[in-house]
């Protein structure tokens, strides 16, 4: 019977305690399968991650998104708590250097810009308690970053906070369960990254070699032509200003061979901009800009040849001037244009300038862009006359706008080229009358002629008539 008690005993010892086993281990077994549960569902609204997103740190926030990192970071938070050290928006907006921003949004640099983010996540909680004192034995705390790089946070004996060498300025700005978010002042960026960026630069500066043609041979030496010096940024062309223009009357300006035009040394759009409202402001000039603008397209033709180097002096004539103009003066195809450079000196002139001119040389005759007609200028009356005759001008408004490229000078009148006509009389010489002269006769038959005249008998032979 005892033996039947032992049996029951061992059979209920074997029973009963997985039974108590169970009972013990269950709580904490269940808040395992509850903690794995929450890690694998959706972040919680109280998470650090949402809090991140609808902070102040919104260019931070946006970069998270362009960077497609939100899926990492969710995962993250959802088993570790983390650390996140935030960027003000200074510091991303007009603290970044244009060229690496330039070089992080850039789609081929993913990578780059994804491990820059990751960098500033730890995957542990530190808050400002837990920062380590420059007086405590460990001054210096390393924490491996999301991005697999140490990131080392320290004290100052003045009692601020540093990461790397970006100091902390709003240590806990943001404190949730599962994270805390710290303030710093500048964008941590990573040896790997800047690796990177330095590489992509010297890549870019490589430039291909340009082809080059077979040596010219100078005729008249039979040796090698040197090639020509560099032209310096900055100098003046060296084509002339007419093989500049755009052909024919200035439909569609041309692309200028000018060395100017790729480096944009000058800007002639925005001279002959402030040209043109200088001639609004001043008064008077209106009918010349609504010409240069509206009518023909000299006005972006000249921003062109600005910007090639070239200069221009403008003989602008008033309103009274362009209101005398007739209809059929300017119905012309190309009338307008034509009218306009005979009034563009390629040379930049001022009043001073042009009136020395004349006083020195009495008469000075200056090129146009309307070939091969040139204006001609004297002195009249203390003042600089353009033309001859009645469709002269006289230089009223001297120095209306004056930049070191364009040089408008106001006039009163409108310039026509003196066309050269060539008479070409025609002397028309009177041809004398012919005289027929009677055949002479001889001696015989002038006998013979009296004879019958002496009867009235000569009217019948015509040798004796």
């Amino acid at each position: 019977m005892g033996v039947h008690f032992c049996g029951i005993v061992t059979i209920s010892v074997l029973i009963f305690a997985p039974i108590c086993l169970s009972l013990a281990d269950g709580p904490a077994a269940t808040a395992a399968v509850a903690g794995r549960s929450s890690s694998s569902g959706q972040i919680n609204s109280n998470s650090v991650l949402v809090a991140l997103l609808d902070s102040h740190y919104t260019e931070l926030a946006e970069l998270v998104e362009k960077a497609i990192l939100l899926q990492t970071l969710e995962d993250v938070v959802g088993t570790h708590n983390v650390t996140i050290f935030a960027p003000k928006n200074e510091a991303l907006e007009r603290g970044l250097d244009p060229e690496f921003k330039r070089f992080l949004l850039e789609p081929g640099n993913l990578k780059s810009l994804q491990t820059l983010l990751l960098f500033h996540v730890i995957p542990t909680w530190v808050n400002s308690s837990e920062w380590p004192d420059h007086d405590s034995i460990e001054s210096t705390q390393h924490h491996v970053t999301l991005s697999s790089d140490k990131l080392s946070l320290k004290g100052l004996p003045s009692g601020e906070r540093v990461v790397d060498s970006a100091k902390v300025i709003r240590p806990d700005d943001i404190v949730r369960p599962d994270g805390v978010i710290h303030g710093i002042e500048r964008l941590l960026v990573p040896q790997s990254v800047v690796e990177d960026f330095n590489r992509r630069r010297n890549l870019q500066s490589i430039s291909a070699v340009l082809p080059t043609g077979a040596p010219e041979v100078d005729p008249r030496t039979h040796r090698l032509k040197k090639p020509a010096p560099a032209v310096p940024a900055g100098s003046p062309p060296v084509l002339p200003i007419y093989d500049a223009m755009a052909p024919g009357p200035a439909l569609a300006p041309a692309p200028a061979p000018g060395p100017g035009g790729p480096h944009h040394h000058f800007d002639g759009m925005s001279q002959v901009k402030d040209f043109i409202q200088t001639l609004l402001h001043y008064g008077g000039y209106n009918e010349l800009a609504d010409i240069l603008v509206n009518l023909t397209s000299l006005a972006s033709e000249m921003g062109r040849l600005v910007s090639e180097g070239y200069v221009v002096t403008v003989l602008a004539p008033n309103d009274e001037a362009m209101a005398k103009l007739t209809t059929d003066q300017l119905s012309e195809p190309g009338a307008p244009e034509q009218i306009m450079y005979y009034h563009m000196i390629p040379e930049y002139q001022t009043e001073e300038s042009m009136y020395n001119a004349v006083r020195r040389f009495g008469k000075v005759r200056y090129d146009t862009l309307r070939l091969p007609h040139k204006v001609m200028a004297e002195e009249a009356d203390g003042s600089v006359k353009f033309g001859q005759g009645d469709g002269s001008a006289y230089l009223f408004d001297p120095d209306i706008y004056t930049d070191g490229r364009i040089s408008v000078q106001g006039i009163d009148g409108v310039l026509f080229p003196v066309e050269e006509v060539k008479v070409t009389e025609m002397t028309t010489k009177t041809r004398p009358a012919k005289v027929v002269s009677k055949p002479r006769r001889g001696k015989l038959l002038e006998a013979a002629c009296q004879m019958l005249r002496a009867f009235a008998q000569d009217s019948r032979f015509t040798t004796c008539q």
